[in-house]
């Protein structure tokens, strides 16, 4: 499945248990000998909600949330509560779209998490590339999983590929970032995403709310926002205190069966 292009690789493990570590998550995300994928989602029995949600990034490491991913399986599964490791997430499909709606987000320090104390609204803190804009004083924001959000003039400039790598592994972000670069279309947001784990990718849910969440606080925009991806677009919500609510497509586009011994 895939929500705007951000694809997944989707395991029902509710009626017998699925072995999945990451070496095996790994070499299925692997698109030249595998099946390939962004992030494959393991769907488990769950005591607290629906379902449980586990989330493998493509070089194996595990997320603890994915807002595409989620819009996914509430599309197969319909209304539901999904347990993940950032809590729980509800989920239900609207008249075009698949709803999700998310926890409240972080911004402390210690909660998105970084090496030391930072306004994280304005982190006061910068990269360089060789070519395009610097990029600076960042926004941070936990919403599941720990963002950073940089406000450019064009986010399209910006050497993502080259950066995104060295802005995840900085020492800064101890359990590394998403790194979302942002910039500003009349009231819509124009962002591309570098996912923790995963790398460039066609859209990011959590990037979108990260990014929507850091625009409103910032004054730039007002909920609803519009956050317009390279695979297409997503629509955010959030009053502050509350929790985050993003809208957006979710496609199937195959299902079958695989041998996972193939894949060690």
């Amino acid at each position: 499945m895939h929500g705007l292009g951000n694809d997944f690789v989707i395991f029902d493990a509710r009626e017998a248990p699925i072995a999945m570590d990451g070496a095996r998550a790994r070499a299925i995300a692997d698109r030249r000998t595998g099946i390939g994928c962004d992030q494959l989602i393991l769907i488990e029995p769950s005591k607290v909600a629906d379902l449980k949600m586990r989330i493998f990034n493509a070089d194996g490491s595990e997320a603890e949330a994915c807002g595409n991913a989620a819009r996914c399986v509430a599309m197969v599964q319909g209304e539901c509560r999904i347990e993940t490791p950032a809590g729980i997430i509800s989920g239900w499909a609207g008249a075009d779209e698949v709803v999700v709606e998310l926890g409240k987000p972080r911004f402390e320090w210690h909660e998105i998490p970084l090496a030391g104390w930072m306004d994280t609204d304005s982190m006061s803190v910068g990269w360089s590339a060789h070519e395009g804009p610097e990029l600076r004083e960042p926004a941070a924001v936990n919403v599941g999983n720990p963002h950073v959000i940089f406000f450019v003039e064009d986010a399209n400039a910006v050497d993502l590929p080259a950066m995104g790598p060295v802005i995840e592994e900085d020492r800064l972000f101890p359990q590394r970032v998403n790194v979302n670069v942002a910039s500003m279309e009349g009231s819509a947001v124009r962002l591309r995403v570098w996912e923790r784990g995963a790398g460039l990718t066609q859209a990011c849910g959590t990037g979108a709310c990260a990014t929507a969440v850091a625009a409103i606080r910032r004054g730039l925009v007002e909920s609803p926002v519009e956050v317009r991806l390279p695979g297409g677009t997503l629509h955010v919500e959030w009053t502050p205190g509350g929790p985050i609510r993003m809208s957006g497509p979710a496609t199937r586009v195959f299902s079958g069966e695989v041998d996972l011994e193939a894949f060690g």
